[in-house]
């Protein structure tokens, strides 16, 4: 019998792959999505209709433990995706991050435990990190709040690592660094070069300088799944990467020549972040995912890309190109 389980996040980017990801493999699944007056199920809708009729969602707030507690009960293995992410938009309303991203973890950890869960996985960041004291990154380098996301991100893995150690809930945390792929939005700096490129040409960015070692979203997904199934992981924290890194200048470049044509870059003040916020560099060592669930990324940076700017070009009325988006 397919094992019963839940992700939360599941309208997010990655969360609506991982859950078309999931049911391909023979899952029995409940999508979480936020509720919202509208109906919206976000990414989720994208998901062929194939895949979707299979699937339960339920609408909810993540910062509800009750609702959390029944979106839980009677499941097998939790993927734990709902988080607010966006690093500007932590300058501005932090509150909303600890609420989400804190309190938000903490209700699935409780939920988790009272129900007894084989598998609790939870999802971090490289953003925990900070700007990179050595490359590449294992897990025990040093966690760096340098955002407020960060710091919101650094309090839920820590409460995780805490209910492993104190109540033996069999979690483990995924770390992903950077992900991209289709039905990601203009809020990442990789939707935002193509959809611009697309548009007029004229590609608007902030600092151009740093590193990031970039997964294609199936590649995620599929390392969250291996994550679930590998017994070693549980108790640890993997990073998720392909343990090579660009920086995003070699990223206009690299679409551009994709796409055929040269870009012209411009400098946006409202996107360049604050000096000591900007992570500078962040390349993997992803040797102990590769070891304990026997992981490795598939999907080449350019097959990626190139699968990318399909999707966005398809969909490019999506995408407000000339609007910075928080």
């Amino acid at each position: 019998m397919a094992k019963k389980t839940l992700v939360t996040g599941a309208g997010g980017f990655i969360g609506s792959h991982l859950v078309e990801e999931l049911v391909a493999d023979g899952w029995d699944v409940r999508a979480f999505v936020h509720y919202n007056a509208a109906g919206s199920w976000h990414n989720l809708e994208k998901v062929p209709e194939e895949a979707l009729r299979s699937v339960e969602v339920v609408a909810g707030d993540i910062t509800d433990p009750f609702f959390v507690d029944q979106a839980v009960r009677g499941c097998d293995v939790v993927f734990h995706l709902a988080a607010l992410i966006g690093i500007p938009y932590s300058y501005i309303a932090p509150q909303a991050y600890v609420s989400t991203n804190v309190i938000g973890t903490l209700n699935v950890l409780q939920a988790c435990r009272r129900h007894n869960v084989s598998r609790l996985v939870h999802t971090s960041t490289s953003e925990t990190y900070g700007s990179a004291q050595y490359v590449p990154i294992d897990e025990n380098h040093p966690m760096v709040g340098q955002s407020p996301y960060s710091a919101s991100k650094i309090g839920a893995d820590k409460l995780v690592e805490s209910y492993w150690r104190s109540f033996e809930l069999p979690a483990c945390i995924i770390r992903p660094f950077n992900t991209y792929g289709p039905r990601q939005s203009a809020r990442a700096f990789i939707p935002t070069i193509v959809s611009q490129a697309l548009s007029d040409g004229v590609v608007r960015l902030g600092n151009l300088d740093p590193v990031r070692d970039m997964t294609f979203v199936k590649d995620t997904a599929r390392g969250f799944i291996a994550g679930a199934k590998s017994d070693k992981c549980i108790g640890t924290v993997c990073n998720l990467g392909v343990g090579e890194g660009w920086s995003i200048g070699e990223f206009v470049e690299r679409i551009g020549a994709l796409l055929g044509k040269e870009l012209k870059v411009e400098s946006d003040p409202l996107r360049v972040r604050p000096a000591n916020s900007e992570v500078s560099r962040l390349i993997s060592n992803n040797s102990r995912i590769r070891e304990l669930a026997e992981w490795e990324p598939k999907v080449s940076l350019d097959d990626g890309l190139r699968q990318t700017i399909e999707y966005i070009r398809s969909n490019l009325s999506e995408y407000k190109s000339d609007r910075y988006n928080v």
